[in-house]
């Protein structure tokens, strides 16, 4: 899923994380979340950065000044990113950008607020409900609460990957997840116990 939007006052498109700094000149590694870098990446546009508090580049802006392919690695420079120490400062960073109304989604993008409020589905059973998207450098995380569940076992953490998330319908107004073991580890042993209970009066 490559490219995951949220919702904050104006819509924006999550479209890049900075992953490591390249060369001398203040270059970085960029993991895509778009399926149209060239086209996101042009010299002039601008990338809000969602980085921590601390950081000093928190609550600021980037312009692209070029953007290349390079041994089949995404590279972008940016205004006033001179060199490799600014660079490195930058590391880890998330860009969004503000999306034009006027264009199609790519493909396999959504934001925040189409998201929440959908229903989970687990082979053919509502487990649960979107209740907000989390954002995390390595991944997107759904919080799920699981229907007739209370206290700390009602939210669950779903990887938003197409491995864990195969379907998302806004339509329809659901999600489909095939989670490992363990994911919905609880939801399992419910499902499990009436048969144990049946079994265990033949057992005696």
């Amino acid at each position: 899923m490559p490219a995951n939007g949220r919702a904050g006052g104006r819509n924006q498109l999550r479209v890049g994380r900075l992953v490591k700094a390249h060369g001398l000149k203040g270059a970085l590694k960029l993991e895509l979340y778009t399926d149209d870098p060239a086209g996101r990446f042009v010299p002039g546009a601008s990338f809000t950065l969602q980085v921590p508090e601390a950081s000093p580049w928190h609550g600021k802006s980037l312009t692209v000044r070029d953007y290349r392919v390079m041994n089949g690695s995404s590279v972008v420079f940016f205004e006033d990113v001179e060199d490799r120490t600014a660079a490195e400062s930058l590391v880890r960073a998330i860009l969004w950008m503000d999306q034009d109304e006027t264009e199609a989604p790519e493909e396999d993008a959504w934001y925040d607020h189409q998201l929440v409020g959908l229903e989970v589905v687990r082979d053919d059973v509502v487990v649960g409900r979107v209740i907000r998207v989390d954002h995390l450098p390595a991944q997107d995380l759904l919080i799920v609460r699981r229907a007739g569940v209370s206290g700390d076992a009602a939210e669950v953490m779903v990887p938003f990957v197409s491995a864990i998330v195969p379907t998302v319908d806004i339509a329809a107004g659901r999600l489909v997840v095939t989670p490992p073991p363990g994911l919905f580890e609880e939801l399992a042993d419910e499902a499990a116990a009436p048969a144990d209970e049946q079994d265990a009066p033949g057992a005696d």
